[in-house]
């Protein structure tokens, strides 16, 4: 499994020539760390004086950002998988017509698998740019600058991995499911923008207040 891997010896296999990881396993990781960044601002504020009133509602953030931790991870192994069933899906014979057909749906369906894991990701990271505002707004002023770094690499992370979405539709012949997934990519992503400006506003009123 690529999270057991030391972070070097898995940047070794994203450089290689090998298809897996990839992108979509990138983006999962960006996540992941960006929800590891809001759970630090919450720990190093939850137990400390000044922050009281706060503790409450910060271990509140904190429960659902080592949730999406734990998710995104999980996510991480699940794109590698979804596109490694796509490239066995293309390997499949294809001399007779019934080999074509069998080899189609197959590919077919490793698309959609391949194309909602992605989408999942996107999903984890844009509740993790929702997290980085209130953990910038009440977390620890020593540590808001992480919850700043978190916004910035969720939103990334969220519209890399979206890129992996729209190449897969690309090849899905369902033209109601590519609908309706980019519809699902519009919901994920609205205000998420805006979202991360916040943030980031907080942070730099915070820092140099």
């Amino acid at each position: 499994m690529f999270t057991e891997q030391r972070i070097s010896d898995f940047l070794d296999a994203l450089a290689s020539k090998e298809p897996v990881p990839g992108g979509g396993s990138g983006a999962a990781l960006g996540g992941a760390v960006a929800a590891a960044l809001v759970s630090m601002v919450c720990n190093l504020t939850l137990g400390k004086k000044g922050y009281e009133e706060v503790e409450e509602a910060v271990a509140e953030i904190l429960e659902r950002s080592e949730a999406l931790r734990a998710e995104l991870t999980s996510l991480l192994e699940a794109d590698t998988e979804a596109y490694s069933n796509v490239m066995a899906a293309y390997r499949m014979p294809r001399q007779s017509a019934e080999e074509q057909k069998a080899r189609q749906a197959a590919v077919q369906k490793a698309l959609r698998e391949a194309t909602e894991v992605p989408l999942s990701i996107a999903d984890r990271c844009a509740r993790i740019v929702d997290l980085a505002l209130p953990a910038a707004q009440k977390g620890n002023k020593r540590a808001v600058s992480d919850a700043g770094v978190a916004a910035l690499l969720a939103e990334a992370s969220m519209h890399a991995s979206l890129l992996n979405v729209y190449i897969n539709l690309g090849s899905i012949n369902d033209r109601e499911y590519e609908r309706s997934v980019r519809q699902r990519t519009r919901t994920i992503t609205k205000g998420k923008t805006d979202y991360k400006d916040k943030v980031l506003a907080v942070v730099h009123r915070r820092i140099g207040g």
